[in-house]
């Protein structure tokens, strides 16, 4: 009984001392995100002023299609009133008010009331095309983000995948795995950056692009109320 009793107590600090060689084994074993950004090299320069590009370009994209969409309750029939009551001046103060696409193509065609009704569509026609296309301006930008930043954190991983093959072939002796696989991990992190910076700026784009098809189709159902109005037979 006496000799169990000490192999008993002999074996509990070897256990102990195997628990909290594990523990801080694991603790060197995490990494912070920190550390992960820095072990991915030259590419993730390039890589964060994507990242911030694509923040800037889709708040300052979304603010303005925001406001551009905000037509003011029933403006088109206080349009068509006043166009059909004659108060042109009316109608061109109403629109000089209202700061959206839809307005400022709309003042152009009642501006151009009394010439012949092709030249007043093709004005509308001319003011709808620069909307657009400041609608659309700095879109471009983000599109390229969300295809150049995953490939170029392709790039990132396939350089840092090189510099850890020369390291294992300039290596003397036995190839540690440890070697191996932390060339190999500090290389994905490039990969990893760039999806992570890619996806939501391709979801981003997209948004962005059918609020601009629904501001289009409203320029455009607008604009053919327009000149249906000026077609009857009052005017």
């Amino acid at each position: 009984m006496t000799s169990l009793l000490l192999q008993i107590t002999t074996g509990a600090p070897a256990d102990t001392t195997t628990i909290a060689e594990g523990t801080q084994s694991a603790a060197e074993a995490s990494v912070s995100l920190i550390d992960l950004a820095l072990a991915g090299g030259w590419a993730m320069y390039p890589l964060a002023l994507l990242s911030l590009a694509a923040v800037y370009i889709f708040v300052e994209r979304y603010l303005t299609l925001k406001k551009a969409a905000k037509n003011p309750e029933g403006f088109n029939d206080r349009i068509k009133s006043m166009v059909l009551a004659g108060d042109i001046n009316g109608a061109k103060m109403l629109c000089a008010q209202t700061n959206t696409p839809v307005a400022r193509m709309l003042s152009k065609g009642i501006s151009r009331i009394g010439n012949p009704l092709k030249n007043i569509e093709t004005s509308i026609e001319n003011v709808g095309k620069i909307e657009i296309s400041r609608l659309e301006r700095n879109l471009a930008g983000l599109a390229t983000v969300a295809g150049a930043a995953p490939m170029l954190g392709f790039l990132g991983t396939v350089t840092g995948m090189i510099q850890a093959f020369i390291a294992i072939a300039q290596a003397e002796g036995s190839i540690s795995p440890k070697l191996l696989s932390g060339g190999i991990y500090e290389a994905m992190v490039t990969t990893a950056t760039g999806l992570i910076i890619g996806l939501p700026a391709y979801v981003g784009y997209n948004y962005l692009t059918t609020k601009i098809d629904n501001i289009v189709h409203s320029m455009e159902y607008s604009a053919i109320e327009f000149l249906d109005l000026l077609q009857e037979p009052q005017l």
